[in-house]
């Protein structure tokens, strides 16, 4: 079975349908990593949009905020007033369907977290040394993570937990084989690794081999539509620039 591997969405409705475009006929499944709404002017949109598709998706940190769960005093100015906009913004079905998701799943030789298997909904995993205390907290060969919104692959090289990152090859099938590792696609909806191209993944599990890849998509049209809905400036620049 190939597996479509998503994260971070953040109610950008055109990146993921450009995902979804260039993936077309891949996959058989959906693994989406949480942060399905926040940030962007879609929220109800991307949501029924992954609910017409056979999936499992986690709960990420901004899908807890807009259903309360999480003190949003601790985000920035901007972030909470994006929070309150989707909180306003969710229709009560696509708040049920975000109430209803986990925040870890276990599926095969596969550990899924949206922040980490240490502590799935909030924790980021951006250097090997956060990586490696982190191995000690799921049993799976393989974790897959997002919230950094940066792709990278995570990789125990000997039996003392030393780990290194390794950034990816975009559209060539990496062969996994056997080591420990914990393996982010990066973020559909707003990456942050100075790239502004839709990241995602492709996991065949048949053949155990993992693919990143990169596809632009029309970022103006994110942005006049998050204008339409007085969003913050600073979260429509930041779009163009991958940060």
């Amino acid at each position: 079975m190939r597996i479509l591997i998503i994260s971070d969405i953040h109610a950008n409705l055109t990146a993921f349908e450009t995902v979804l475009a260039d993936a077309k006929n891949e996959w058989e499944y959906v693994w989406c990593l949480g942060d399905v709404v926040g940030y962007g002017p879609d929220p109800n949109e991307c949501c029924e949009l992954l609910r017409t598709l056979p999936h499992l998706c986690l709960a990420g940190n901004h899908d807890w905020a807009a259903l309360g769960r999480l003190d949003i005093r601790t985000f920035n100015p901007d972030a909470r007033k994006a929070v309150t906009w989707t909180q306003e913004t969710l229709t009560p079905q696509n708040t049920a369907y975000l109430e209803a998701l986990p925040t870890t799943f276990v599926i095969g030789q596969y550990t899924l977290a949206h922040g980490s298997p240490r502590e799935p909904v909030w924790e980021y995993i951006l250097e090997p040394l956060i990586a490696a205390l982190n191995f000690p907290h799921f049993e799976t060969p393989y974790c897959l993570v997002g919230h950094t919104h940066q792709p990278v692959i995570y990789e125990q090289i000997n039996d003392n937990g030393e780990t290194e990152a390794q950034s990816p090859k975009y559209r060539q099938k990496r062969q996994l084989n056997g080591k420990r590792q914990i393996i982010n696609p990066g973020s559909v909806g707003q990456p942050r690794d100075a790239n502004p191209d839709a990241a995602y993944a492709i996991l065949d599990v048949e053949t155990n081999t993992f693919e990143h890849r990169r596809i632009p998509y029309d970022i103006g049209a994110v942005q006049n539509r998050m204008r339409k809905y007085d969003m913050p400036e600073r979260l429509i620049a930041r779009l163009e620039h991958g940060w």
